[in-house]
């Protein structure tokens, strides 16, 4: 398996939809352009691309294939989870939150489109999200069950029972004595939340299975804690041409981050130690998990 091709394949079918869902859509001009400003922006689209994964997987393990949520519903829900995320790093780089002025290379949106106006595209984002899931219901009894599980358990990560509570305990806890249990809490709500989500709710329209659910559950949660400690690490080892966005912010900030508690090398140990526990998760699955197995490693050498 070519990784970074299979990659790809999938960042352009999920960019072809975000374009369709996009271009059509009546509003204000300057709000729709600071909306495509940020999402489509790059970036990794990992998110969705662990949800159109898992999806295949669970399809894959699907003995019933004769009922199957149509391609243009998957495709939207996927869509949608990219502009969660995308409103969620809008609405993390204002002033009030991180104060950044770059993300992925470019200006933040703030910085191109004003304060105001940058909320505006933040809450038009994650508001168009379930619209666009909403539009996409399938009809058959069956599949709408499984749909709307799906549905709610992505709005629940994104909400005050996850990322939006990591948020405020990123921002309650700077600057405050580092604690175990609140660096946990925030690594778990703001970063791991969503990215289990996503893992769950494309499992779940591929095939209602427990023991797949499951699996991509325990999965998720390792490599959400991986990916939110190797950001914390970047955050002083990247290279700023890279990351496309300012280093060093994390300590200026006083965050509650793994290398300030745990330094460096034990911070890179533990990365490890959740993507292998990630990994371990889905080897029952064999080569069909190939590529997320490959996604996870993958995690412990990214650089931006």
């Amino acid at each position: 398996m070519d990784f970074n091709a299979v990659y790809q394949t999938k960042v352009d079918y999920l960019q072809s939809g975000l374009t369709t869902l996009i271009k059509n859509r009546s509003g204000h001009p300057t709000l729709l352009k600071a909306i495509e400003y940020s999402l489509h922006s790059g970036g990794k689209r990992l998110r969705p691309v662990l949800f159109l994964s898992a999806y295949e997987l669970a399809c894959q393990n699907n003995t019933n294939n004769n009922i199957r949520i149509r391609d243009n519903a998957v495709l939207a829900m996927a869509c949608a989870l990219e502009m969660i995320h995308t409103y969620s790093l809008i609405h993390d780089d204002l002033p009030a939150m991180d104060n950044d002025d770059y993300r992925r290379g470019i200006p933040t949106n703030h910085k191109v489109f004003g304060e105001a106006m940058a909320i505006l595209a933040g809450d038009g984002l994650l508001n168009l999200a379930y619209e666009v899931m909403l539009e996409h219901i399938p009809k058959e009894s069956e599949l709408l069950f499984r749909y709307v599980k799906a549905l709610l358990i992505i709005a629940r990560s994104a909400g005050i029972s996850g990322m939006i509570s990591g948020q405020s305990a990123d921002i309650e806890n700077q600057g405050k004595p580092l604690c175990e249990d609140t660096l946990h809490y925030i690594h778990t709500h703001k970063t791991e939340a969503l990215i289990t989500a996503s893992l769950q709710a494309g499992a779940l329209l591929g095939h209602d299975s427990p023991e797949l659910f499951n699996a991509v559950t325990g999965y998720g949660k390792a490599l959400g804690l991986a990916f939110q400690i190797t950001d914390d690490i970047l955050d002083i080892t990247g290279d700023i041409a890279q990351l496309g966005k300012n280093t060093g912010k994390d300590e200026k900030l006083g965050k509650q981050t793994y290398p300030a508690r745990y330094g460096l090398e034990r911070s890179k140990n533990l990365a490890r130690k959740y993507i292998y526990q990630a990994v371990s998760y889905i080897d029952v699955f064999g080569v069909k998990a190939e590529f997320l197995k490959v996604l996870a490693l993958n995690i412990l050498n990214r650089k931006h």
